[in-house]
């Protein structure tokens, strides 16, 4: 068997092949991406019959490292791979939004991706290539698909872009920025930046898109050597039947387009409104009309109401709830909310509001990363929640969404390169935000949330991060647009571009773009990126009202923490055997101990909510850790009586024979005259025996001489 290939060769000598014929040839489309020792294999299966009752692309993406690719066992338990991890969840959304925009509006029959990293490179990041192995797959596949379509990663490093870096690159990027598109526009972006201007982030797009263009037309050729990729699938399109459009549209457009004038603020009144006008055309027609073409009136009432919303704005330049193109809801926020929690923050946008906690814990809160290929731990956690009562629904509570997946990590991307990590902050980071109501942009309020309730904990952040959410109505045929600042979710549902930018007052630390048509020019991006920019500012300047620096000390509940340092071989001696002095040490102080070796020395960290027992944690650890010196007093304990002297302990675990001849400068014939076991007494180390390492000890030289 022999499969059918094309080559893909980097600017840097890099190669790429496409593979296709060999493998899953019971798959409608299958196709291996190779890159050095790093393969990527996805196969994609359509069902011949049309999902019933949907109006919408039933794609399923999913992706998987399969950890035999890197020879490593599954960590836990079960020794197989099971439900996907949040990096394999959130490659496959990068994906489905890069895919989902080219399929055609009217196939709705269910489709497959599935995409497995088989062989791996452990310093060639895989999910820049998983894109392309699906789209690869669907181009050799008999598919319906507006394609191709691929993905590449743009990192800028020491001050030059870079396509797919390396994971050893890319730790000295200031912009990491995955970038999805066919060959015409750019369709998808996510990543994250060190504060960079909206030029450099416009230019990596452009830099990146002309790789993508080489990476479709590879496919192009690939899909031209495939006899079942020539002739796409034909099926059963929707029949519309026009005449009862056309009646249905001239009933509701007009009563649509003036619920829309009417600038209703609050999103449930304005969904009343739309609701009573289609009840209202359903009331005229005929009873039997009126069931057989509910469904179809509902269907086309969604097509005109979207038409409406849209020609309001492009043709007077205003919104549904009165807002100017560029212009931001009312913002209320606040911190210290919740008295309880190390951080909190109230933030309020509009019908979007977040409540976000900070939590600070110890080195033993990190969250372990444990996938095929990449391993490590994370100190900085941020989760975002969205629960069906943020808009006002009923729905059942079934774990954790993609979406909520999708949405905390890109908070958590804006907000982590603001945090300052030093001996100052030695915590582990967890921000929750729980989006309370939501009618747009709720990831958005949950950066700005977010860098409200660091600074009311005390976290050190170098300066606030807000964002917003971008929208875009245009009209292909015309050519007509409108950019819209902070979108509502009707905008967000019935338009064309959901472009999230989050930053600082001097550069972007993070964005999301994700488009329902085919692709966008750069000079709408431009404008999208300085209208953002401007509407970031005007946020900032908010919260800044509010708190504008972070707190000089952390809560009083806060852990507190001490650093000190020990020599290498003693941090055993602190451990005690088996751990068991460090366990006592832990609930005798109710602290939290961590030791690590650091070179030469041991670093021990302790983590308490009260000074005083820090403090006293602090000072047994010395103690233990100390070295007994030459020349210095010590207060000793009696552990045991001989007949010759006492042996006393200057430090835990130090002990040395303080010899009756040292106890006073008069003669002593009874020991147990002076001691009994248990007894404190004052002593002074005067020699340390170079061959034995045994203490020699006077208690005689501190005592004046009669």
């Amino acid at each position: 068997m022999e499969g059918i290939r094309e080559e893909i060769e980097f600017y840097d000598g890099r190669k790429i092949i496409l593979e296709t014929g060999l493998l899953a040839r019971q798959a409608d489309g299958a196709a291996m991406v190779k890159v050095g020792d790093t393969m990527i294999f996805a196969s994609v299966v359509a069902k011949e019959e049309l999902a019933e009752g949907v109006d919408f692309m039933p794609l399923t993406v999913e992706y998987q490292e399969k950890y035999a690719s890197t020879g490593r066992f599954p960590g836990g338990f079960i020794k197989r791979e099971t439900k996907p991890s949040e990096h394999e969840i959130l490659v496959a959304r990068l994906v489905d939004r890069a895919l989902r925009p080219l399929f055609p509006e009217d196939f709705r029959f269910e489709t497959q991706v599935l995409i497995y990293l088989v062989s791996a490179e452990k310093n060639t990041p895989p999910d820049a290539y998983a894109a392309l192995a699906a789209s690869t797959a669907l181009a050799v596949s008999n598919i319906p698909f507006n394609g191709p379509i691929s993905e590449v990663r743009v990192a800028q490093i020491d001050g030059k872009f870079v396509i797919n870096p390396s994971f050893a690159d890319l730790e000295r990027a200031t912009l990491d920025v995955m970038v999805g598109g066919n060959y015409d526009d750019i369709n998808m972006v996510e990543g994250e930046m060190k504060e960079v201007s909206e030029e450099t982030l416009l230019e990596a797009l452009k830099f990146a898109h002309e790789a993508i263009k080489i990476q479709i037309e590879a496919q192009r050729r690939l899909a031209q050597k495939v006899p079942k990729s020539q002739q796409k699938r034909e099926y059963v399109q929707d029949v519309m039947d026009e005449e009862f459009r056309k009646v249905l549209e001239e009933y509701c457009y007009p009563r649509i387009y003036n619920v829309c004038k009417q600038f209703i603020p609050v999103k449930k009144e304005r969904k009343l409104a739309f609701k009573q006008i289609l009840e209202d055309f359903l009331a005229s027609l005929s009873e039997e009309e009126r069931e057989s073409k509910k469904a179809l009136a509902e269907k086309i009432f969604h097509d005109v109401q979207r038409k409406a919303m849209r020609d309001l704005i492009l043709n007077e330049q205003v919104r549904i709830d009165g807002r100017k193109l560029d212009e931001i809801r009312p913002i209320w926020c606040a911190v210290d909310y919740l008295p309880s929690a190390h951080g909190s923050s109230v933030f309020t946008r509009g019908e979007t509001q977040s409540l976000t906690t900070v939590t600070l814990g110890t080195k033993l809160d990190e969250q372990t990363i444990d996938g095929a290929v990449i391993e490590g731990t994370s100190k900085f956690i941020l989760h975002y929640n969205f629960p069906p009562f943020s808009t006002g629904e009923v729905k059942p509570m079934r774990g954790t969404s993609r979406r909520e997946i999708g949405h905390g990590n890109l908070a958590q991307r804006a907000l982590k390169n603001m945090i300052q990590w030093d001996e100052d902050n030695p915590y582990t980071i967890r921000v929750v935000s729980d989006i309370l109501e939501s009618n747009g942009s709720s990831s958005m309020a949950t950066v700005c949330a977010g860098s409200l309730a660091l600074m009311d904990a005390g976290v050190k952040i170098k300066k606030a991060v807000a964002g917003i959410a971008m929208g875009l109505i245009l009209n292909s045929e015309t050519g007509k647009y409108a950019i819209l600042s902070d979108i509502l979710g009707d905008e967000d549902h019935l338009g064309d571009m959901d472009f999230k930018v989050a930053g600082t007052a001097d550069g972007i630390t993070a964005c999301q773009m994700d488009i329902k048509i085919k692709g966008l020019s750069y000079q709408i991006l431009a404008e999208a990126l300085q209208q953002a920019k401007r509407g970031r500012l005007h946020i900032l300047n908010i919260m800044n009202q509010v708190i504008s620096a972070p707190r000089e000390d952390y809560k009083p509940h806060a852990p507190r923490v001490v650093r000190i340092k020990i020599p290498r071989d003693m941090i055993g001696a602190v451990i005690g055997p088996g751990g068991k002095i460090i366990q006592d040490l832990q609930r005798d102080t109710d602290t939290t101990i961590i030791i690590e070796e650091d070179g030469d020395y041991g670093m021990v960290e302790i983590f308490a909510t009260n000074r005083e027992n820090m403090e006293k944690a602090k000072e047994a650890i010395q103690k233990i850790a100390a070295i007994p010196e030459v020349g210095k007093v010590y207060e000793a304990v009696v552990k045991s009586i001989q007949p010759y002297g006492v042996f006393v302990e200057i430090l835990p675990g130090k002990a040395g024979l303080l010899h009756v001849s040292e106890f006073d400068w008069k003669k002593v014939t009874n020991v147990r005259d002076y001691f009994k076991i248990g007894d404190k007494v004052k002593v002074k180390l005067i020699a340390i025996d170079e061959k034995t390492g045994s203490l020699k000890l006077s208690r005689k030289v501190l005592l004046p001489r009669n």
